[in-house]
């Protein structure tokens, strides 16, 4: 076989609305429902964080060999206020679970950890200071500017990340293997409809796939939506891998944070200069997307198997509507 280009794209349809939808799909509608209402009775407003009922829990690292870390006491972020554990490893308070990492544990993903900032200028304590992502997720975080805190966009309600793991509104996980190169119903309403395709690889001693959303498409109103990564080889944080249309128009943002398309009301915003958008319907959604790799390191650990010629490029995504 000869060497895919890095420039390839994956050809997909995840715009066709499949006719009937299986028992597989079936249960991942329910969960992206059960995420889509619980985000907006079961997470806390900002407002509420500084009310008694959603006074942000202190938590303590409480791991053997961690003895700075285990004398402070953390606050949880805003996003989970009450349900949020110690990252030992980074010292910073995380939504949901962490597993539990020998201090020798492999390393985090190849590459420097990603520098991000508060960008609500409602915080100006905490306005546009710069934080590093903790070593959990050294590429994909976000500043809590509440209590001005990095936080793992993966371990927020509403995300769709890794292999890939659900978290609804209300904090909980749920997980859904699928099959590679299909498509899957992700959301279903009146007036939204959410489709996702996955890529994925076989490990020769596993009797399923291991899978990742490779791209979605967004049906609502009159118009259509595509967000995907492209097929890459070798992974370069520098290189902008994001592919978008709008209505079958292929957009180009240039490469600098903050540039921005729009066009009724369909708002498109680079959160970084390269493979970070934010796509945004006025009343409808809020869906950022970030394109990541499997790096060696990942695939080291899950026995995934990847090779020089395809990092498989993927999306961790979080929804809020």
């Amino acid at each position: 076989h000869s060497k895919p280009s890095s420039q390839t794209s994956y050809q997909t349809n995840p715009m066709t609305k499949p006719a009937a939808i299986g028992r597989h799909h079936s249960i991942l509608i329910f969960l992206l429902l059960t995420m889509a209402a619980a985000t907006a009775t079961a997470t806390p407003s900002i407002e509420d964080i500084n009310t008694t009922k959603h006074k942000p829990k202190k938590v303590h690292c409480k791991e053997k060999g961690y003895t700075e870390c285990r004398k402070k006491s953390l606050l949880c972020p805003a996003s989970c206020p009450r349900t949020c554990t110690v990252d030992c490893k980074s010292c910073t308070a995380v939504c949901g679970s962490t597993v539990k990492q020998p201090i020798d544990s492999p390393a985090t993903p190849t590459g420097a950890a990603k520098v991000v900032k508060c960008k609500n200028t409602k915080y100006p304590g905490c306005y546009y200071k710069e934080y590093t992502c903790p070593a959990s997720c050294p590429r994909t975080c976000d500043v809590d500017c509440v209590t001005c805190t990095p936080v793992c966009t993966c371990d927020k309600p509403g995300a769709v990340c890794q292999d890939p793991r659900f978290i609804g509104g209300d904090g909980r996980r749920f997980y859904f293997h699928g099959k590679k190169d299909r498509d899957f119903c992700l959301v279903t309403d009146p007036n939204l409809h959410i489709n996702g395709h996955f890529i994925g690889k076989r490990n020769q001693t596993m009797s399923r796939d291991f899978t990742w959303v490779q791209g979605i498409g967004i049906l609502f109103d009159n118009h259509q939506i595509y967000v995907g990564a492209k097929k890459t080889a070798i992974w370069d944080d520098n290189v902008d891998r994001v592919e978008l249309t709008v209505d079958g128009k292929p957009i180009y943002l240039p490469e600098s944070e903050g540039s921005s398309w729009s066009s009724d009301s369909i708002t498109i915003t680079r959160n970084h200069n390269t493979n970070d958008v934010i796509i945004e319907v006025e009343g409808n959604f809020r869906i950022k997307a970030v394109v990541v790799p499997i790096t060696h390191d990942d695939s080291m650990v899950h026995k995934y198997g990847i090779t020089n010629d395809d990092c498989f490029a993927h999306l961790d995504l979080s929804f809020k509507f």
